[in-house]
């Protein structure tokens, strides 16, 4: 009984230490009893349901699933947190104690009964509490409260936080704590007095580093014999408000269109805290505190103070971006914890809002006419057509398009925007006549990429006029028909008429005459009379010329007139010529090759002509007027261009020069004697050996000349 009430006092002391641990620099809710001492007068006895005094406890998170054990069983604590005694009590003793805990707060109060006799027998049990709330603790007889320490307490160290008692305590026991905080990283932020289990805190906490700690406290004898425990010590660490709001960022930007309704969301500012969620340290609060510029009113803008939203405040009408001082406001955003109570830290971000365009103003041409003069014949850019659009440049607002509505049946015209100034560029596309049209009006339309809003459309001033004055250009004569094309025989004799070029000057309103020359004449065949424009031949014109493709020659003529600043044009003449029979065929190949076998002896040539039909093929192929060749030689027709040579008997491998006649089809046909080389060779299995054969002629000459030789020394 001595050691139960020993430690009875301990823990009494240990708790009113706690008690002012807790009140030493406290600004926040501190889980557990707020009062932890009460008084009850004792009237001789206490009536059933009759409420004693009312507990004062918060856990700071909603008191949910609290429940409380008094130690003296025939009390309780309703649901109002009043003590009442479950029946009529005389013997109630001099003092109890209520325990109260939940997932979020584990504590103990003393309540003094003033004039109560002692009660006896009394249980530590029964004085410590140690019931039968099975959810949170199960009956032990080590015990170890839940205790608390507040972050960034002041030195000196060590503090006693609290006491871990153990009823069955006795002179050669000892505690031992263990676990994280303990003698495990990070070690030494924790003791326990081996003798009286007051747990002590070595040093300053950080609750945003380490906000709980779960120890282990277990009694052992003096061997290290293991007595009672483990059980689980929890600490957890009070939250000071020691953090100020930091927003993520230190600029935000946001964007609201022109004339939004009062209340439109521009965007949302956010600041987190890392102090304790659950605490008004880390709720937070903004304000706008300053706006810049301050025009057309100083609260254009408001912030939510809960969700940081920040809307408008200004009407649709005065949040006109062409009238406004600027399109960018700046916003100093502050955040404060502490819901906002001046004794709450602070933190500063900027917000930039663009006032953005929607397209209330149509554009608008600066002048309702505009002029401008144009070449005859020239194209390109006559004349910008300027406008104004006060809407926000480099956007589909103030982008313009231009249209040519009226006055452009031919599409001469075309008017595209200037990316740079927004300018309307007309163009000239098709090259104008002064002696068609003089003057041109145009009518010009403007309008935006983007569409107007509802209740704004396109005016007077969004159409202009252009008038279009067509300048007067001396032109240069024109040929008709161009290119002219005749056909002719080729070989005609020189001088002859080829042509008659024919050409005017646009200019009919001026008197002026025409003269020709030749520009291009590659083969200079052709020559021009400078006044008529007949064009005669100055040379033969050979259709198997170089100069001639595909049967046609090509010159180009130059006609000028004799304005005051003389102008020029150029036409083509086509010469198709027709084909005289002026070349003889020819054989071909020249060199064919023949094995002396007469077996295989046949070869095939052709009959090729420069001309064309009908003057080429059919071609006649047949030997030479030389005695003798048909003993040797046979020439047979194969088609209409080739023939067949065949070696009627073996002769010794040698070149031989066989001749041959070959007959055009042209009227009068042209034929050609013409020689052939035919090589005798060696033929044996697929291998034609020609590496021997000499030239018979050579040898007959070289005969002779021996002969000859023999004939002088005699």
């Amino acid at each position: 009984m001595e050691i139960g009430i020993r430690i009875l006092i301990v823990f009494l002391v240990s708790q009113v230490v706690h008690i002012g641990a807790q009140k030493e620099g406290e600004e926040g809710c501190v889980p557990g009893f707020q009062v932890k001492e009460y008084q009850v007068e004792y009237n001789g006895g206490f009536q059933k349901d009759n409420p004693l005094m009312k507990v004062f406890f918060d856990d700071c998170a909603g008191n949910e699933g609290l429940a409380f054990e008094v130690s003296h069983p025939n009390f309780q604590v309703d649901q109002e947190m009043n003590l009442v005694a479950r029946r009529d009590v005389m013997d109630s003793g001099t003092v109890m104690f209520i325990h109260g805990v939940n997932e979020h707060a584990d504590d103990m109060a003393q309540v003094d009964i003033v004039g109560a006799p002692p009660r006896s027998p009394q249980t530590l049990r029964e004085i410590l509490g140690l019931g039968q709330i099975q959810p949170y603790r199960s009956k032990r007889a080590l015990f170890a409260p839940r205790m608390h320490v507040n972050e960034n307490m002041e030195p000196p160290f060590p503090k006693v936080i609290g006491t871990v008692m153990s009823p069955g305590m006795e002179n050669d026991h000892i505690f031992h704590m263990t676990g994280s905080g303990a003698d495990q990283d990070p070690k030494g932020v924790f003791t326990i007095n081996r003798v009286t289990g007051e747990v002590s805190v070595s040093q300053e906490l950080d609750r945003e580093a380490i906000s709980s700690y779960t120890l282990e406290v277990s009694v052992t004898d003096l061997s290290g014999k293991l007595v009672e425990g483990p059980v689980a010590l929890l600490v957890d660490v009070n939250d000071q408000n020691d953090n100020r709001p930091i927003f993520k960022e230190t600029r935000y930007a946001g964007e609201v269109l022109e004339g939004s309704p009062t209340g439109t969301v521009v965007m949302t500012m956010t600041a987190e805290d890392a102090d304790d969620p659950r605490l008004q340290n880390a709720v937070l609060r903004y304000n706008i505190v300053r706006q810049s510029p301050d025009k057309p009113s100083p609260n254009m803008f408001y912030i939510n103070p809960e969700s940081g939203n920040i809307v408008t405040v200004i009407s649709p009408t005065l949040l006109d971006r062409e009238t406004l001082p600027t399109t960018q406001y700046e916003l100093e955003i502050v955040a404060q914890d502490m819901k906002g109570r001046d004794v709450g830290l602070t933190g500063t971000a900027t917000a930039t809002i663009t006032i953005t365009d929607k397209n209330d103003h149509a554009p608008e041409f600066t002048h309702s006419l505009f002029q401008a003069n144009v070449d005859e014949g020239s194209t390109g850019v006559a004349v910008n057509l300027t406008v104004d659009d006060r809407d926000d440049p480099a956007t589909g607002a103030w982008r313009a398009i231009y249209s040519i509505i009226n006055g452009d049946p031919t599409q001469n015209f075309e008017i595209q925007t200037n990316p740079d100034n927004n300018e309307g560029m007309l163009s000239v596309v098709k090259p104008l006549d002064y002696e068609s049209v003089v003057f041109h009006t145009l009518l010009i339309k403007v309008e935006n990429e983007d569409p107007l809003v509802p209740d704004v459309g396109y005016g007077s001033s969004s159409t202009a006029t252009v008038h279009i004055t067509v300048l007067d250009v001396n032109e240069g004569p024109v040929f008709f028909p161009d290119p002219l094309q005749v056909t002719k025989m080729e070989n005609i004799p020189l001088g002859s008429f080829v042509a008659l070029l024919n050409a005017t000057d646009p200019d009919v309103l001026q008197s002026q005459s025409i003269r020709f020359a030749v520009l291009r004449d590659p083969a200079n065949w052709l020559s021009v009379n400078p006044v008529r424009g007949t064009v005669n031949t100055s040379a033969n014109l050979d259709r198997e010329s170089p100069y001639v493709h595909d049967n046609k020659y090509t010159a180009i003529f130059m006609a000028t007139d004799n304005g005051s600043r003389p102008a020029s044009g150029t036409g083509t003449l086509v010469i198709h010529l027709e084909d005289y029979n002026d070349n003889a065929p020819y054989v071909h190949p020249s060199v064919v090759r023949v094995c002396e076998d007469t077996k295989d002896s046949v070869v095939i040539v052709g009959g090729r002509d420069r001309d064309i039909h009908p003057n080429a093929g059919p071609f006649k192929i047949e030997l030479g007027k030389q005695p003798g060749l048909e003993k040797t030689w046979k020439v047979s027709r194969v088609n209409n261009t080739h023939a067949q040579i065949m070696l009627l008997q073996s002769m010794k491998r040698a070149n031989y020069q066989l001749p041959l006649v070959v007959t055009d089809s042209g009227l009068p046909p042209l034929s050609n004697s013409t020689e052939i080389k035919v090589q005798v060779c060696t033929c044996k299995k697929n291998r034609m050996d020609c590496s021997s054969a000499g030239s018979v002629r050579s040898n007959l000459m070289m005969l002779l000349a021996l002969v000859l030789l023999s004939l002088f020394c005699l």
